[in-house]
């Protein structure tokens, strides 16, 4: 519940909660429901008005925010107080305002309520309207009334036109505008306008607010931008909106966290294109050191992480306690994301000797994946090498195929980490051949071939042939692969 009064509309247990004589319960329903007749019986009967529950409701408080003018205009005939304030400061005057409830604004100000009244957060009448969107309200307030400043701040520092960009009103925006409200107004957080718009997704107000000039790169207390806002949302139209308009995808905040430390945290791939299209940096870190594929990996973003990967990154950046990315997925046991990063290293250092020219830090074709390969071709391949690493290969044999293979020593111990008991030894041999097998498959190099000269090379010449000779397993090779 907050402090506007929005349960004001809630059912007659609400309205009937404790701190109430029975007879001041029936009073209070009676003008939630707009009952005249039964509120004349029970004033008559001497109940008295101005008796509050224990939120510190009276019967106009109800009367009020239902919108029910026969309602308001009997209790204030029967002497009940206009201002009389709940406990979160809420009088009848501010609840008419909150609801857009002309008629009986203009009832209570000509009973004598006060025009100033604000509530415990500082919220006065053009606050309350201005975030509620009631565009007739504003209007009587401003130009039958006079002397309500425009920009009172509330106990947030916000201001009326703040809220309505906050809730979204686009037109009452527009009314503060036209008024010549302060445009470049930061509440306590230090936050604009548009940052509260994009926080909350408000496409249209955004844009407006950019075509007004407001400061793209403005930062709030925490160094955020309205793009960090937007991003930190999940709000794609916005993001896109202030990308167009010029935002910085690069800018950091008091933490040097940047926009893509904030996507790669809330797991938005929409996101996440926009901001790599955009040119945003994947190598930045943030105070704890992270890159945005830290954040990924901490949070098990396999998506993102996989983008990350394709977009670029330096694998070899380190956190503050030292880890790179794959080792905190290793300490994370994050295995997929092991395995991902594993072939993404393995990819770059092949491509970077193939084409000593080629930065590794390029995007890669978009037809490379570091997932799984789980494509019906590929199902016999990977029965030969589950075969392999569950019945023939020997506890240390597939590091020494590893190393063979060119598999480093942070990898192999990235595999290893993910200890089950004293048979892991076969799943971590079948992680290797399947990080092996994307490595030939990407390099169009023949896999049965290399199966080969790596058992020979391990001394295993016995499984060496039996894979080579075993015609069923290497015509399912060849078949799957398009080798011979």
């Amino acid at each position: 519940m907050d402090s506007t009064g929005e349960s004001m509309g809630e059912p007659a247990r609400t309205a009937g909660a404790g701190g109430l004589l029975p007879l001041e319960r029936q009073l209070h329903e009676a003008a939630r429901q707009n009952n005249v007749c039964r509120m004349r019986e029970l004033v008559a009967r001497k109940v008295n008005v101005r008796a509050r529950n224990h939120e510190g409701r009276v019967a106009l408080h109800w009367a009020v925010a239902a919108g029910h003018e026969e309602a308001v205009q009997l209790l204030l005939d029967r002497a009940a107080a206009v201002d009389d304030e709940d406990v979160f400061g809420m009088n009848a005057l501010l609840l008419a305002a909150c609801y857009g409830h002309l008629h009986i604004l203009q009832t209570l100000v000509r009973s004598g309520a006060n025009i100033h009244c604000e509530n415990k957060d500082g919220l006065g009448l053009l606050h309350c309207a201005a975030q509620k969107g009631n565009l007739q309200v504003l209007a009587f307030l401003v130009e039958e009334l006079g002397g309500l400043p425009l920009d009172a701040a509330d106990k947030l520092g916000r201001t009326p036109f703040q809220l309505a960009a906050e809730a979204g009103y686009l037109q009452v925006l527009n009314f503060f505008v036209d008024l010549g409200c302060d445009l470049n107004v930061k509440d306590k957080e230090g936050n604009t306008a548009l940052h509260l718009a994009a926080g909350r997704g408000h496409t249209a107000v955004v844009q407006r607010l950019v075509n007004l000039g407001l400061g793209l790169e403005e930062s709030n207390q925490s160094g955020q931008t309205a793009l960090h806002a937007a991003v930190e949302g999940v709000h794609l139209l916005c993001v896109r909106l202030l990308l167009r308009a010029g935002s910085s995808a690069n800018a950091v905040t008091q933490k040097q966290s940047s926009c893509l430390h904030y996507a790669s945290l809330c797991g938005s791939k929409d996101v996440v294109r926009a901001l790599l299209q955009a040119g945003a940096c994947t190598n930045l870190a943030d105070h704890r050191q992270q890159t945005p594929l830290h954040v990924a990996v901490e949070h098990a973003r396999h998506d993102i992480a996989e983008m990350l990967l394709l977009a670029g990154v330096d694998l070899d950046l380190r956190d503050k306690q030292g880890k790179t990315a794959l080792a905190a997925a290793a300490r994370s046991n994050h295995v997929s994301l092991v395995d991902m990063i594993i072939k993404a290293e393995r990819f770059y250092s092949r491509e970077q000797a193939r084409l000593s020219c080629k930065d590794p830090a390029d995007p890669v074709e978009k037809t490379v994946t570091f997932k799984s390969d789980f494509r019906p071709e590929m199902r016999p391949l990977r029965f030969v090498l589950w075969q392999l690493a569950s019945k023939h290969l020997q506890p240390n044999e597939w590091k020494q195929l590893a190393d063979w293979w060119g598999f480093t020593e942070p990898q192999v111990e990235a595999i290893e980490q993910q200890w089950t008991g004293t048979k892991s030894y076969h799943e971590h041999g079948h992680r290797m051949l399947l990080i092996w097998l994307h490595g030939v498959s990407t390099a169009n190099e023949n896999p049965c071939k290399a199966l080969f000269e790596g058992l020979m090379a391990i001394g295993r010449k016995e499984l060496a042939v039996y894979a080579l000779e075993d015609s069923q397993n290497v015509a399912l090779c060849g078949e799957a692969l398009g080798t011979e």
